[in-house]
């Protein structure tokens, strides 16, 4: 089967003025010093382009600590794909954002934290949440794409009508609701962060009366907690199926987490072209069939939809990254998760102290 990849995922850098509690970048970030330079984004993002790839998001860290950001937008705009800034808006102002849209910004994604501002900056590790309602403000009156990304957990999702209302108010086409994903430094914070079955069912409530109000004028996605799912999430559309991440060094991932799987040697986009890193490289070619799918994958109708799950949860959750996604009920090793949710429900009101990120040199 041919694949082709729809968006590139560009991690520009990994510095960041937040320390999210769940960030998903790695443990081990990359260093200032060995990012990459403005020329080889440039012809990265030309590559992408010859390779078929439509949508570019610039990401970190937070890319707004590159002072190369406009050309970089520049750059994307000129190899034609569709530029996404995803962001904490931290280090923009009117000025810089009206440069960037008049080098070819398409649209910005803009992370909050909570509707409040003690709990957001809490779960920020900075103080940022006005700043952001600042930065809503001014994107708001461009002609420019808005999404505001909600991430919500256990200590706010008792909030989240207020933060339905104040996307309402921001101006923002789309708002996620993103519950927090496992991986990186949320999964320091899991027992901390998964919400409780109480709280999950009430989301869901929330949110589809959100939608039936808010219709036409608000788009509103969600992203639920995989470990409540039955069956568990075509993970990133099914492992290097549609994406192509490079991170600031220029490692070439399947998606944000793949380096937590042992024994996978990434290619550099230093080094080695975008096409036979999507088409050749081993990393990207391990899973992306059904011939390393054990059973019950192997012969249940979903594997086409679900693609046995994520490799890289398999692996944190069974230390496996070849066994069935655990999320998944019919695994045989489902019983982790039904573990890990016993323990939430039994320390639902645990107020242990946060693992906040930390910042590469």
């Amino acid at each position: 089967m041919t694949y082709i990849p729809r968006a590139l995922i560009a991690e520009i850098t990994h510095r960041c003025p937040l320390h999210c509690v769940y960030c998903s970048n790695p443990l081990d970030m990359q260093r200032r010093s060995n990012e990459l330079s403005t020329g080889e984004w440039v012809s990265i993002f030309n590559q992408a382009s010859v390779l078929g790839i439509l949508q570019l998001s610039l990401t970190g860290g937070e890319p707004l600590a590159r002072p190369d950001l406009t050309e970089l937008v520049s750059a994307g705009h000129g190899a034609q794909l569709y530029v996404n800034l995803i962001t904490s808006g931290i280090g923009l102002n009117e000025s810089r954002l009206d440069a960037l849209i008049e080098a070819g910004l398409d649209h910005v994604q803009l992370s909050l934290q909570d509707s409040q501002e003690s709990p957001a900056n809490e779960f920020a590790g900075a103080r940022a949440h006005e700043l952001k309602l600042r930065v809503a403000e001014m994107v708001r009156s461009r002609p420019i794409g808005f999404t505001l990304n909600a991430v919500v957990h256990r200590r706010n999702l008792d909030r989240l009508e207020e933060i339905i209302a104040l996307a309402e108010r921001s101006g923002a086409q789309r708002l996620e609701i993103a519950n927090v994903q496992y991986y990186g430094w949320a999964l320091q914070n899991r027992e901390v962060l998964l919400p409780t079955r109480e709280q999950l069912a009430r989301t869901i409530a929330i949110i589809e009366a959100a939608r039936e109000r808010l219709k036409g004028r608000l788009r509103i996605d969600a992203v639920l907690p995989d470990y409540y799912a039955k069956y568990p999430k075509a993970c990133m559309g099914g492992w290097a199926h549609q994406f192509i991440l490079i991170d600031p060094a220029g490692r070439a991932l399947p998606c944000h987490a793949a380096p937590v799987i042992p024994g996978l040697e990434f290619a550099s986009a230093r080094e080695r072209r975008l096409r036979w890193i999507w088409e050749e490289s081993p990393a990207f070619t391990l899973f992306r069939d059904e011939n390393w799918m054990p059973e019950p994958c192997r012969s249940c109708d979903r594997r086409t939809r679900d693609f046995g799950g994520c490799r890289c949860q398999a692996f944190l959750l069974t230390g496996n990254a070849a066994a069935t996604d655990p999320i998944c009920t019919l695994a045989p090793t489902h019983g982790v998760v039904e573990e890990v949710l016993q323990r939430v429900d039994a320390h639902a009101s645990s107020t242990r102290s946060w693992v906040y990120r930390s910042d590469p040199a």
